[in-house]
């Protein structure tokens, strides 16, 4: 009988290079971090991620975006990489031969530059920075140059003697330098570097021909390709690609064509820029797969291996697109992030224990882009792999979680897999807590997949689980001595935020996002919607009655909708307007909510002004979550040891609690 995965885990060959399979751990850039030393070598810690990836069966590993330019672009020649290339050759040596040991091989990604994405950076032309319209980048000189394109070789020389199968070009993709020079939008120069596309393309040309010469025709080079930009203009996106202003499909299919006759081996393709970021890098609203066929339209057209990345979450998906001649491979980025045993569960034949990216880059993107090292809201130990696992107890102990939501499950696992004698107690009929809410929506189903997977762990590690149970701090201490616990960890999360200084609070009509999420059947028949609060929360509760065709209203204290509170991760915070705005979603901001009554919600400006009656079947209370009430102090003095984790100690999403619960688990 076949595999289900048979194409997934098929061996692919480029050149003369064979990988085990297609399932590739895409380049994440600065995302590794810490993993630079003092003269720009990879650390241990970076080495250990990338070696734990390897054990997890990926084929292929693009080590994320290096930059050999010494000579052009600012850098600090203490620490540069190209400058003390013995020691980069050492620990990059010592990471090659380890990921051999799994049979990974490893292409490095060499960044000719991030251009008008970042301020300070050289450009193809003067052109507005990403981000700060006040600013306005330097346009490379032909000298600096080729003086970048000899730095890209001389890197690419390194990479070999680094014990690389390859490099790959960063990036025209994202709208980086390489992306910049090859749009007409952002290349204005008249020289033999702009114009035509031909002369757009001729950075490429002599890149590849150039690391062949020196490395050899079977050193693979690939070429991270965006498919379309997604943007109507600078600082301006475009959610459909309908009003493309920057490369169409048409273009990348010419791109292709163009790249394959260079001598390219291999092109790795998303979409995306940074001013339509949440094509480049998508949230959960973005549908999987979003760039197969896409890709199907450029392997149409050339004879390389066209490999996929964006949203590459669901292995069904992918094995269909390579059986069916779409793509040759995936590129998984955030997913492996989350599991980085992704391969060796489809090749176990056991894809329901792949630990979910939910896509919600928290954890991930945005704790990059606020100066953070990254992390992931489901895999606690991401980066830290060698350092902060999960070790045996030294004593078994027996340990109550009170409460089977995600922070309870995840306290529970662990502390169950160290060894100690775990009960979750949990006072509904089922676990999951508010993850069945925050699932219900159909752009969220990744969540319901993140909460079936915790559900699977508690039953596979035989964790018993007491339902239907209100647990208190009288009963917990009323227990024999022999049964009752000697740890005891409080997860009873949160509730729905419900002001009972807002009139009507109790109305029928009235209700919190939890109910209106978990009994969405009740209220099938309501056709007018107003949802309070335009957070995240909110505003996914509008988008979710309005694409079920509902006439909805989000009443917004703040002038903007995302903008109270810690706001969101850039990519929901450019696609969250635009998809309101495809589904006809009225958003009232400044206004407040005053009532609920029989004819639908009172809300008054918040500037000042009369009162506006607005007409609703039902109106959705999301305007925050409140912590359930701790009873750890009633258990001082009882030989307890008491923690509390999740929203009992801060209300906050996947990532706080799943950390929190992880962090006193692995420790009692």
């Amino acid at each position: 009988m076949s595999h289900p995965f048979e194409h997934l885990l098929s061996p692919m060959t480029i050149r003369n290079t064979t990988f085990k399979n297609r399932m590739c751990v895409a380049p994440m850039g600065a995302g590794y971090g810490n993993r630079q030393g003092p003269h720009g070598e990879y650390m241990d810690s970076a080495i250990e991620y990338m070696v734990e990836r390897a054990k997890g069966g990926f084929g292929m590993f693009y080590v994320g975006s290096i930059y050999p330019d010494y000579k052009v672009d600012p850098c600090d020649p203490a620490s540069h990489f190209m400058l003390h290339k013995v020691d980069f050759k050492k620990m990059a040596l010592r990471m090659t031969e380890r990921a051999s040991a799994y049979d990974m091989k490893m292409i490095q990604q060499l960044s000719f530059g991030t251009g008008r994405n970042n301020p300070g950076q050289y450009s193809c032309s003067a052109l507005p920075v990403f981000g700060k319209p006040d600013m306005t980048s330097r346009a490379l000189t032909v000298d600096q140059i080729k003086q970048k394109i000899d730095c890209m070789v001389e890197g690419a020389a390194l990479m070999k003697e680094s014990g690389f199968y390859g490099v790959e070009m960063h990036a025209m993709h994202w709208g980086y330098l390489l992306d910049q020079f090859a749009m007409s939008i952002t290349n204005h120069r008249e020289d033999e570097y702009g114009g035509c596309l031909e002369n757009r393309m001729r950075i490429a040309k002599e890149l590849v021909r150039g690391i062949k010469q020196v490395c050899g025709d079977d050193f693979l080079v690939g070429m991270r390709l965006g498919l379309k930009s997604y943007i109507r203009d600078f600082n301006n996106s475009d959610l459909t690609g309908e009003h493309e202003a920057g490369r169409t499909l048409d273009e990348s299919i010419q791109i292709a064509r163009m790249l394959e006759d260079y001598g390219y081996d291999m092109l790795s393709v998303d979409v995306g820029v940074y001013e339509s970021f949440y094509h480049a890098c998508p949230p959960s609203h973005m549908p999987l797969g979003n760039v197969i066929d896409l890709a199907a339209e450029v392997k149409k057209n050339v004879t390389i291996p066209v490999l996929c990345g964006s949203r590459m979450n669901d292995p069904y998906i992918t094995e269909q697109a390579i059986a069916d001649g779409k793509i040759d491979g995936a590129v998984l980025g955030r997913p492996s992030l989350a599991d980085p045993h992704y391969v060796k569960k489809l090749e176990m034949g056991k894809p329901e224990k792949i630990r979910p990216c939910i896509g919600c880059l928290v954890g991930c993107m945005d704790k990059i882009l606020n100066g953070q090292f990254m992390a992931c809201a489901v895999n606690p130990i991401l980066l830290k792999e060698s350092q902060y696992g999960c070790t045996p107890a030294l004593k078994s102990k027996r340990v109550a979680v009170i409460g089977g939501g995600i922070a309870g499950m995840e306290a529970a696992r662990i502390a169950k897999m160290r060894g100690h004698d775990v009960t979750i107690y949990e006072k509904r009929n089922r676990l999951g807590g508010l993850l069945h809410a925050a699932g219900a929506p159909s752009f969220k189903k990744e969540t319901l997949q993140l909460m079936e997977w915790y559900i699977g762990e508690v039953n596979e590690l035989k964790i018993p689980v007491v339902y239907n149970t209100v647990m208190d701090a009288e009963t917990l201490k009323s227990m024999p001595a022999e049964n009752a616990p000697e740890i005891v960890i409080l997860a009873m999360g949160s509730g729905s935020l419900m002001p009972s200084s807002i009139q009507g609070i109790d109305h029928p009509k009235c209700v919190s996002f939890i109910d209106a999420h978990e009994n969405k059947d009740l209220h099938k028949d309501d056709q007018k919607i107003v949802v309070v609060g335009g957070g995240l929360v909110g505003c996914e509760t509008a988008l979710d009655f309005a694409m079920d065709g509902k006439q909805v209203t989000i009443v917004e204290f703040a002038p903007e909708i995302l903008s109270a509170g810690k706001q969101p991760p850039i990519m929901i915070r450019q696609m969250m307007p635009e998809l309101l705005a495809k589904y006809n979603v009225t958003c009232m901001t400044g206004h407040q909510i005053v009532a609920v009554n029989d004819q639908g919600a009172v809300i008054s400006p918040v500037a000042g002004g009369s009162d506006i009656q607005l007409d609703a079947d039902r109106v959705i209370i999301a305007i925050g979550r409140k912590r359930a009430k701790s009873f750890a102090d009633e258990l001082y003095g009882s030989g307890m040891e008491v923690y509390t984790v999740g929203d009992m100690d801060q209300v906050g999403n996947v990532y706080t609690c799943v950390t929190a619960a992880y962090e006193v688990a692995r420790r009692i």
